[in-house]
């Protein structure tokens, strides 16, 4: 997808309506394409204790860890547009990320303390731990955004930051910055996107040929068998064994592979409402709860069965965990978990900061 400098002209924060804005007029192609993605999310992570000993499963959790996140983070920098460092923008950046991260990097610490997957951890803000590394990033990236818009060529220029970040293994675990770094550049390119450039995707002909693109994917990701850690940008190449060069190299190759896989991805979504369009405003409560499921499935047994790891189990673990994050999507749990994903706040601001009401998520509505 082509990109071009972004202006200033106002949209939603980071993936979310004005909370002014009548629910009619949000997008349908982009709530589905927020559901759809986080379904890929959840079926990749109940992929995973799959992986040895299946070359097929393997392949499937490259290919798929190729594109959802990208995906993801293309449609936040989309959504991030008209972000500005006033009062309330800022007011709502705090309540809508920041707090879901403290809640739910604490909870996440204790639950696997509970489940003896690490009983000595302690909980750190300043250490990510799971998915919460994404909450992380996302708050970096949008207070950056101002300054993308400033450059001439920002995208080149995120492409330039990511890739000498693969280079440093000492760059740590703070905030998970070797991911806020390498996965920056699609942050930056959604950014830079306009609606006229979704449109070029959704065409008969695209969905055609993206038909042959996926398959040659998965038929490269069984064959050849690359890392599936590349597609992860967490680690440096020196912790991934490779020699230094390799990581500007991965990231230019990684950005352009997985940007067409991205595209090829946006073909295939629908732009008309159906009937699982309302959940693409729930998705950050999706991305966050099915967490502790993908967590507590190994600890409680639920990979011991030896069938799970035939092709008949491999399809019933994806079809349960699609239904698991389909219901926590769903109004229902929306409105249990409304006060730690979207708190009201406006008790903790003064002036025009907490005139926007209840907070809108990052991700959920993004």
């Amino acid at each position: 997808m082509p990109y071009r400098r972004p202006g200033s002209a106002p949209s939603p924060a980071v993936g979310t309506a004005p909370v002014a804005e009548p629910a009619a007029e949000r997008d349908a192609f982009f709530d589905n394409a927020k559901y759809l993605a986080i379904v890929l999310v959840a079926i990749g992570h109940a992929w995973e204790p799959l992986r040895d000993g299946s070359r097929t499963v393997t392949a499937l959790y490259t290919l798929v860890y190729a594109f959802h996140m990208p995906a993801f983070v293309v449609v936040a920098g989309y959504f991030s547009r008209g972000f500005e460092a006033t009062p309330a923008r800022i007011a709502r950046l705090v309540t809508g990320i920041v707090v879901p991260y403290v809640v739910f990097e604490t909870a996440y610490t204790l639950f696997t303390r509970w489940t003896d997957q690490a009983p000595d951890r302690p909980v750190s803000l300043l250490d990510p731990l799971y998915l919460t590394w994404f909450l992380a990033a996302l708050f970096v990236w949008r207070l950056t955004a101002p300054l993308w818009r400033l450059v001439r060529w920002p995208l080149p220029l995120a492409l330039a930051v990511a890739m000498p970040a693969t280079l440093s293994p000492s760059i740590g675990d703070d905030l998970d910055l070797q991911r806020v770094l390498q996965f920056l550049p699609y942050f930056v390119l959604g950014l830079c996107l306009r609606p006229e450039h979704f449109l070029r995707v959704r065409t008969r002909r695209t969905r055609v040929l993206a038909v042959p693109v996926f398959a040659g994917a998965f038929a490269v990701a069984y064959l050849a068998r690359p890392r599936s850690s590349w597609f992860m940008h967490r680690d440096s190449a020196a912790e991934l064994g490779t020699p230094a060069w390799y990581g500007p190299v991965m990231t230019l190759a990684t950005f352009g592979c997985s940007l067409l896989l991205v595209a090829c991805f946006l073909a295939w979504v629908p732009g008309r409402r159906t009937w699982f369009t309302v959940l693409g405003g729930g998705t950050l409560y999706g991305y966050l709860l099915h967490g502790f499921l993908a967590q507590g499935s190994r600890f409680w047994g639920w990979y011991d069965p030896h069938w799970v790891h035939r092709p008949l189990g491999w399809a019933t673990v994806a079809l349960v965990a699609a239904a698991a994050v389909t219901v926590l999507c769903t109004p229902p749990v929306r409105r249990v978990f409304r006060c730690v994903v979207e708190p009201r706040a406006r008790w903790a601001f003064r002036g025009t900061a907490g005139g926007e009401g209840r907070s809108r998520s990052a991700v959920g509505s993004a």
